[in-house]
């Protein structure tokens, strides 16, 4: 059974998957029958969309990112926009879809930025959430010109750096992008646990109950890596 598309039977969370990808508002119609086709026939039991907006003198880029979960496989789909001409009447959208058994997942991190943290309460809301999800082994090294700590020394001291494993990784911004965002990629991260760890989706996110948060921004910050 298909998890959403015109003509197909549609269970609650295929329904706010494309509802979500209607109101990014890019290409939904191409997104979704992409993400169809990726998703193969397997039900949705959890999504995450995540639209980036920038700027390039002239130019307007955007591309969105869709990740679907299901009982066996986390589906990765990537649009991005291009103008063939400068005048932006020639258009092409460049896809790509992967899709990753959820016994291969190494790892799922989260993390969080909190304002004032000598102020923190429990019901304080992270101001920013990074999510980053391993699979593949793949490996992003950060460089950077290391230092003594003296002001005034000009030696080299070599670089530093810092070796993180990640296959993708989405920063969720709640001043950009609201702090509903940030909570629907909390959401979107447990759920993968639970299916990752064989525990099982929480009762509140099983199929055909209640709506798994949608998640939609126009001016969020990512990067995607393959």
């Amino acid at each position: 059974m298909n998890s959403f598309g015109a003509g197909a039977p549609a269970n609650t969370k295929g329904r706010d998957l494309e509802t979500a990808l209607q109101r990014s508002g890019f290409y939904p119609r191409l997104v979704a029958d992409v993400v169809n086709d990726a998703l193969d026939g397997q039900e949705s039991l959890a999504h995450l969309i995540h639209l980036e907006t920038h700027f390039d003198r002239t130019e307007v880029h955007r591309h969105i990112t869709v990740l679907v979960l299901t009982t066996d496989m986390l589906v990765i789909t990537h649009v991005d926009d291009h103008q063939l001409d400068d005048s932006g009447e020639q258009i092409v959208a460049q896809v790509s879809t992967e899709s990753v058994p959820v016994t291969q997942i190494n790892s799922v991190v989260l993390s969080y930025i909190y304002s004032q943290p000598q102020d923190y309460k429990p019901s304080d809301p992270a101001r920013e959430l990074t999510l980053a999800i391993a699979w593949s082994g793949g490996q992003r090294v950060e460089m950077a010109p290391a230092s003594c700590g003296d002001p005034a020394c000009d030696a080299d001291h070599g670089y530093s750096g810092s070796i993180a494993q990640e296959d993708i990784a989405l920063r969720i911004s709640a001043e950009a992008e609201g702090l509903q965002a940030v909570a629907d990629a909390k959401a979107f991260a447990r759920a993968l646990r639970a299916v990752n760890t064989g525990t099982g989706a929480p009762a509140h996110m099983a199929l055909g109950t209640t709506r798994f948060p949608a998640f939609g921004a126009r001016l969020g910050r990512s990067h995607y890596r393959r």
